[in-house]
């Protein structure tokens, strides 16, 4: 039977002890990280626990009063569904740093020239080192899937094919008779089938389209993981493991 894995972002107490190394709670810290994220203009996932989540940037930070202010754009269909979540994580990269932490007090504040996201300073940060990128090509048929609703056209489901797959991303296949998807579409509560018992829920950045080899008919989606929980995010990374352990063993034989 399929792994199913919650897609409910956990009670960030309940899983303290597990990632205490990784955590940041001195406040020069945190501002110094929060002020990367803003000078780069890195880009920011905000996501509720039933897998709602939007693309943004830090455009400032009030250190005294420890607030942050994201970019908003009033026209994205899950701004309303983010905002009412009980509790929003952020997530973003930088270099081969993953940050996460969590959003409190999320608002909207409309302003005569700009819309922003407001909320407190987060308490703590979690920053985890990405591992090397290895990444898994998979069989041509009947390999893993990936399953969600066309962003431009809900009623339609899509199941593509995943081509290759790391812990930090993975190809699909869109063939040629489906609407095209353009670089910087957010995908949304993608399920993800990599083999009969492993199954897991994440939301996606695309960034890339490319052709495949010539004659062809559809192109690769480059995209990058943004995995709905913390036990999707170690479903993943085990399955790769698993894999990369395999590939070692056939190369000694």
């Amino acid at each position: 039977m399929a792994q199913e894995t919650s897609t409910v972002v956990s009670d960030p107490a309940a899983r303290a002890d597990d990632r205490a190394e990784f955590r940041v709670t001195g406040l020069p810290e945190r501002l110094a990280l929060m002020r990367q994220l803003r000078d780069a203009s890195v880009p920011v996932v905000l996501q509720s626990p039933d897998g709602s989540a939007l693309r943004s940037t830090l455009w400032s930070l009030d250190d005294l009063r420890q607030r942050l202010s994201f970019n908003a754009d009033l026209r994205h269909p899950q701004l309303a569904a983010v905002l009412e979540a009980g509790e929003v994580v952020a997530m973003a990269y930088v270099d081969s740093v993953k940050l996460q932490f969590e959003l409190e007090a999320l608002v909207l504040v409309r302003g005569a020239q700009a819309n922003s996201l407001q909320a407190t300073l987060p308490h703590e940060v979690y920053r985890f080192q990405r591992r090397s990128a290895f990444r898994v090509a998979l069989p041509d048929r009947q390999g893993p899937v990936a399953m969600f609703r066309h962003p431009s056209m809900p009623e339609m489901q899509l199941s593509l094919r995943v081509l290759d797959v790391s812990a930090g991303g993975c190809s699909l296949w869109l063939p040629r008779n489906v609407p095209m998807l353009q670089p910087g579409t957010e995908l949304s509560r993608v399920v993800v089938q990599l083999d009969e018992d492993t199954r897991f829920s994440a939301n996606m950045s695309l960034h890339n389209v490319t052709a495949l080899s010539p004659g062809e008919p559809g192109v690769r989606l480059g995209c990058e993981w943004h995995p709905s929980s913390p036990t999707s995010e170690r479903t993943l990374q085990r399955w790769v493991d698993t894999a990369q352990r395999r590939r070692r063993l056939f190369s000694l034989k």
